[in-house]
């Protein structure tokens, strides 16, 4: 196009000779043409600067799209929300000389506290090509940012994941690690969900009933001085969590400041001896299996080896006061005795006891939607003694989650009912048929005559049948020994009785204090549990 328009100032349109009038007209047309263009180029160069930048501004200046979904309880309170929040910055790259005093200016009216007018000169004269002036700034201060609209000063934009409930539902919700990645509970759980999704995801828990628990769970830890302290609440027919609390907990947007080992969800990665708890199947198979008669409980009872000598000697706590030497198997659950319940034990078909317990799916690590609890601990042999032990929860260790799982399938007509974090109704649950609807029905009556009469009553709750099972288990020291100062104790109770709905589950570890039987401090802080949560469960 130029050597064109070179050639028509020297020769005209035909070349030779020519009416030079017409060639003056004709240069002049050329350059006005020159000069439009010329103007042209540079504007469309200073647009497209100005439009990058504009462009980064905008980015900057305006709401993101979220990119993570809520999570919400199961009344829709918000437990995890991602909020976009600003950083104000100074980007050398950008800056012009002209404005320099006006950008330290700005500074100093926008964060008169933080800079002085010859502070915010300093930051602009300094050799940083970086600056970040204030993190999560007021809306207010990024509003004035903005008006002022000089190149260098601008807000960053960022989506922070908050977490309104903070401890309370640290280890079911979990966090987002530095890097954006989930880490544990909810999040890591349906993280395709979240990153996928807009529309909010429905947990199962209630954050109401969370909040008993985890009141109640924090102030038995300091009374009784604890070394953790769980507890679980669990819908019987649809196997959603409707509360779970593991003490010590973490700030989930505070990572830094708690200990790893408090990330550890106790209720399904630590596996303990529960102790009488397990007098609930010792049961349930003594009825499988037809038993019915009478044992001696008036003294220990001696296990004998297969030469006839004394191998284990089998015997109840001193408190203990049968009201006659003999007792049926109902009374002998009823009344937790351990001389009762091991002869039980004994008296079953071989392979019986451990094949409820595979039945129960407390043999191994379970991998449940919410994660992979831990592996339980099993005898290494079913010899008489282990039976004997493990009919009153000696010698078997598995998590609260695998007791609470196993207690509820055997109370609730029979069906074994995988646990779920999310909302869901009784007509999507699948179940197995584990025990008889007639033996489920037995038990429940004897789990509420435990609460009304014996080691449970403080677990009652006026207006509500509720049935129950204490636990307690004296710990291993360092020394592989038995440690009488260092108990678990446990109470587990389904509720109403007659029709269960909801399981629940309350573990302490190590209380200190006398007596440190779950009696004395498990029944009663889940009887202050049940009396929040029982009037919003059924309003």
């Amino acid at each position: 196009m130029f050597e064109i328009g070179r050639d028509i100032f020297k020769q005209g349109f035909y070349g030779g000779q020519v009416d030079r009038t017409a060639v003056s007209r004709l240069r002049v047309v050329y350059l006005v043409f020159l000069l439009a263009f010329s103007i042209f180029a540079l504007r469309t160069l200073q647009l497209g600067i100005q439009g990058t930048d504009t462009i980064r501004k905008g980015v900057v200046a305006s709401n993101w799209n979220i990119s993570r979904a809520d999570i919400v309880d199961r009344n829709g309170e918000i437990l995890a929300k991602n909020l976009v929040t600003g950083h104000i910055q100074l980007v050398k790259k950008y800056m012009q000389d002209k404005d320099k005093e006006l950008i330290a200016q700005t500074i100093h009216e926008v964060l008169p506290y933080q800079y002085s007018l010859s502070d915010a000169m300093k930051l602009v004269d300094s050799p940083r090509r970086y600056i970040e002036l204030k993190r999560n700034a007021s809306e207010t201060q990024i509003k004035k940012i903005r008006d002022a609209a000089l190149p260098g000063l601008e807000v960053r934009s960022e989506q922070l994941r908050k977490y309104p409930k903070r401890n309370m539902f640290s280890h079911v919700v979990g966090f987002l690690n530095k890097d954006g990645r989930a880490v544990q509970g909810a999040e890591a759980v349906f993280d395709d969900y979240l990153s996928e999704n807009k529309d909010p995801l429905y947990l199962s828990v209630d954050s109401r009933v969370q909040s008993a628990f985890y009141e109640q769970l924090s102030l038995a830890m300091q009374k009784y001085q604890t070394k953790t302290a769980m507890g679980m609440l669990m819908d019987s027919r649809t196997g959603e969590i409707i509360a779970m609390v593991s003490l010590p907990d973490f700030d989930p947007e505070n990572i830094g400041n708690y200990p790893v080992a408090n990330r550890t969800l106790q209720t399904m990665r630590n596996p303990y001896e529960l102790g009488s708890i397990f007098k609930i199947f010792n049961t349930a198979l003594a009825m499988e299996n037809g038993i019915d008669k009478e044992y001696l409980v008036n003294k220990p009872f001696i296990i004998e080896d297969k030469f006839g000598r004394p191998a284990a000697k089998i015997t109840d706590v001193r408190s203990f006061k049968p009201p006659r030497p003999y007792l049926n198997v109902e009374e002998i659950m009823m009344m937790s005795c351990n001389v009762g319940s091991a002869q039980i034990a004994l008296d079953l078909p071989d392979g019986a006891q451990k094949e409820f317990v595979e039945r129960l799916h407390m043999d191994k690590a379970l991998d449940l939607e919410m994660g992979r609890t831990e592996r339980t601990m099993l005898p290494q042999k079913w010899g008489p003694v282990e039976k004997a032990t493990v009919a009153y929860g000696h010698g078997i260790s598995v998590t609260p989650m695998h007791l609470l799982l196993a207690v509820n399938a055997v109370t609730n007509g029979g069906f074994y009912v995988k646990p779920t974090l999310q909302k869901r109704g009784v007509g999507v649950v699948r179940a197995e048929k584990v025990l008889e609807e007639e033996i489920s029905e037995r038990l429940r009556a004897i789990m509420f005559r435990v609460a009304e009469e014996t080691t449970a009553k403080q677990a009652r709750v006026a207006g509500i049948k509720i049935g129950g099972k204490t636990g307690t288990a004296e710990k291993y020291g360092p020394n592989g020994k038995i440690d009488r100062k260092r108990n678990v104790t446990a109470f587990v109770g389904i509720f109403p009785v007659d029709a269960p709905q909801y399981t629940i589950m309350v573990v302490l570890d190590e209380p200190k204090g006398y007596p440190r039987t779950a009696s004395y401090n498990a029944v009663p802080v889940t009887g202050k549990i049940l009396e929040t949560i029982v009037p919003l469960l059924f309003e």
